[in-house]
């Protein structure tokens, strides 16, 4: 019997938890500590405990499939990519989009940008960042230049006060919760704010119950009391901040006062005071948000007011300060940072900037020259244009996505994928999107490849192979190179190794510059930015300057809106929804793992025990639930953890999924979808 270990990150959320998969004759059969890493020192919560029982599923994809007469059929990879290569070339480049993945590898995401861009000719590419933290990429670039945390994970602990709002982090990303606790065991105050009593809240000092949506409000009240107080940074807003006094002319008025706010967010004034003392009089004040913040049509005004506080205070460039933008899958941090967006190559250069654009015109050396000049369509509008404009987007190439489980209104979803003319789905699992596919391609998954992640952090962290990869299963760079040859490409992906797609994508990226595969084997690994192969990596940003060209931080003055669509007499409840520790995103990994299975088989709907006696539900039963998209069939969980008045549900489950009844309203700036809030109604079913 042959066993080993091989160390890999932890494919599921993004803190990047290290660990070592236990491998017996050649198959992945457990996983083991590993206790080097300083993220998670050996530690893992039960997603990355079951992590390896998904990789030999037996429903695992093995071999290309091509849709004949409405049914798949087994083909060879040649046919799928004749296929595949002659659908695509007889398309205009506008009429192609191409979604990315937060599942896969930063190799993976830079050949498919790569492709897009070069071979395709499409401005069009976008992944799931777009329905999680597109609003923070947006936000913190205004704030600070840079659209990514600005802390490390190991800071937490080290803060005197964490404020936490949009993030059942216990749930969410259990190891950096595990920083939390830390914090408070050195004497930190933990603040928390949320619709929901959920595990995060029960570990705080104080617990703040609020409507979702009154974010904006609850940040410019806690700002304004810090102002009245005194207890601002005077220095660090002087030097290096622009814009406070049209900030304090906002959080400054009448309708921020604490009793005023109460009444918008349901928050005693008394404990809004409490907040503001405690976070403008800490030595350290850290912000931690996620989702919560970011999913809202209003969700770049929630983070840049979020950068407004920690500029106010000081907490900028500091040891256990920061804004904490708490990334949600493996490498949503790294899709984004490897361009996988349709306004930025690699580490957010701009597609509009003449001189960015010759760079990776000339480094790829594509003899056709590449994709326009111009931005693309993010994945919420591709939806709208497909429903919209028939015709104008034709195909969609989409790699480890599921875009009809993980975006808003399902049923528009569906409509719009089931318009185009082809489409392609590269994955490791049929997913519900894939079904829908003209051709499925097999993936390796992550314990089956070598490669890099990046995490919330922007520590860039490796992969290592461990096993070999069911059927024909294989690389997702390499079948983008494999079909990109097809299209006579093949001099512009000469890659034999993971490897030497990170060195060639390392080449045209500053931030990850001096990053060699070699130096990210050390534990620690590497943060971005880290320009020179001498440099040592960057745990904290904006240490005595910010990101823009001045340095200086920028405040923004913002007026709370109410959410797009708001409770009424048809639909009296608002739905908000998230995750359980359990089960991840879509549930294409956790719902096949035996034991995460087995403690969460079924979504739920949250509902305060007053509304449930006034509509005569009891526990557990069977309910209907309703808004102006559609109606799901979902059992009742009566709690008294969550406000009157909100409803809860998880996102993870196909046979009660949450997005039927979401919103695919759009914040302007970001396209992200208001996933946090929408009205709905919950009724009894009828029996016939």
């Amino acid at each position: 019997m042959d066993v080993k270990y091989v160390r890999t990150t932890c494919p599921y959320c993004g803190t990047g938890c290290s660990f070592n998969l236990v491998v017996k004759d050649g198959k992945v059969c457990g996983v083991q500590p590993y206790h080097r890493s300083p993220v998670n020192e050996g530690k893992v919560c039960p997603k990355g405990t079951y992590a390896w029982e998904f990789v030999n599923r037996e429903d695992r994809l093995t071999t290309p499939l091509i849709k004949k007469d409405g049914e798949f059929v087994e083909a060879t990879w040649d046919e799928a990519y004749d296929l595949i290569a002659q659908k695509l070339k007889s398309y205009k480049p506008d009429e192609i989009a191409c979604l990315s993945s937060a599942r896969t590898s930063n190799e993976d995401n830079y050949a498919l940008m790569k492709f897009a861009r070069g071979a395709l000719k499409t401005r069009h590419i976008d992944h799931c960042a777009r329905l999680c933290h597109a609003s923070t990429v947006a936000g913190l670039a205004a704030s600070f230049g840079s659209g990514a945390m600005t802390n490390s994970i190991l800071d937490i602990a080290e803060s005197r006060c964490v404020f936490i709002i949009g993030s059942n982090t216990f749930e969410q990303h259990p190891l950096i919760g595990r920083k939390i606790a830390q914090a408070k065991m050195n004497g930190a105050k933990i603040i928390y704010a949320d619709p929901r009593l959920t595990a995060t809240g029960k570990q705080a000092d104080l617990y703040m119950q609020f409507r979702s949506g009154s974010d904006v409000a609850i940040l410019n009240c806690i700002m304004g009391e810090i102002i009245r107080n005194g207890w601002e940074d005077k220095e660090w807003v002087q030097n290096r901040a622009k814009g406070y006094e049209e900030l304090k002319a906002v959080v400054l008025k009448d309708d921020y006062l604490p009793e005023n706010v109460e009444k918008i967010s349901g928050i005693p004034a008394e404990q809004l005071k409490t907040a503001a003392e405690w976070i403008g009089t800490a030595e350290s004040s850290a912000l931690l948000y996620s989702m919560g913040i970011t999913q809202h049509t209003v969700g770049v005004d929630n983070v840049k007011s979020t950068a407004n506080l920690q500029m106010l205070t000081g907490n900028i460039g500091k040891r256990g300060g920061g804004v904490n933008a708490l990334r949600g899958q493996n490498n949503v941090q790294g899709a984004c940072d490897m361009g996988a967006l349709p306004v930025v190559f690699t580490a957010y250069q701009k597609v509009i900037d003449p001189a960015v654009h010759k760079k990776f015109a000339d480094g790829w050396g594509f003899p056709d020259g590449i994709c326009e000049s111009k931005n693309g369509y993010e994945v919420t509008v591709m939806m709208d244009v497909l429903t919209d404009n028939p015709g104008e987007l034709k195909a969609m190439y989409i790699m480890g996505e599921n875009p009809m489980l993980s975006d808003p209104d399902i049923t528009h979803v569906e409509h719009a994928l089931k318009s185009l003319d082809f489409m392609v789905v590269q994955d490791i699992f049929m997913t519900e999107t894939a079904a829908l596919a003209d051709v499925v391609l097999p993936a390796t998954c992550y314990a089956e490849k070598d490669g890099t992640q990046t995490s919330t952090e922007r520590r860039v962290q490796m992969w290592h192979k461990a096993q070999e990869a069911p059927g024909q299963a294989k690389l997702d760079w390499q079948i983008i190179a494999e079909l990109a040859a097809k299209m006579g490409y093949a001099d512009q992906f000469p890659w034999q190794t993971s490897e030497e797609v990170f060195n060639e994508m390392r080449s045209l990226t500053p931030s990850y510059g001096g990053m060699t595969y070699e130096r990210l084997e050390k534990p620690e690994a590497l943060h971005w930015p880290c320009p020179t192969e001498e440099h040592p990596g960057t745990p904290i940003l904006h240490i005595g300057k910010c990101s823009h060209p001045d340095g200086m931080g920028v405040m923004h003055p913002i007026e709370w809106k109410p959410p797009a669509e708001v409770p009424d007499e048809e639909y009296p409840l608002v739905l908000t929804t998230g995750r359980c520790i359990w089960h991840w995103h879509t549930g294409s990994m956790t719902r096949r793992s035996e034991h995460l299975d087995a403690e969460v088989p079924t979504g739920w709907i949250e509902l305060n025990p007053e509304d449930a006696k006034a509509l005569g539900i009891v526990d557990g039963e069977m309910v209907k639930a309703t808004s102006r998209r559609g109606t799901i069939n979902v059992p009742a969980k009566v709690t008294k953890d969550i406000m009157k008045g909100v409803t809860f549900m998880p996102f993870h489950f196909a046979e009660c999924a949450a997005n039927v009844l979401t919103n695919n309203v759009l914040d302007p700036i970001a396209k992200i979808p208001e996933f946090k809030a929408c009205a709905v109604k919950v009724e009894k079913i009828q029996e016939a």
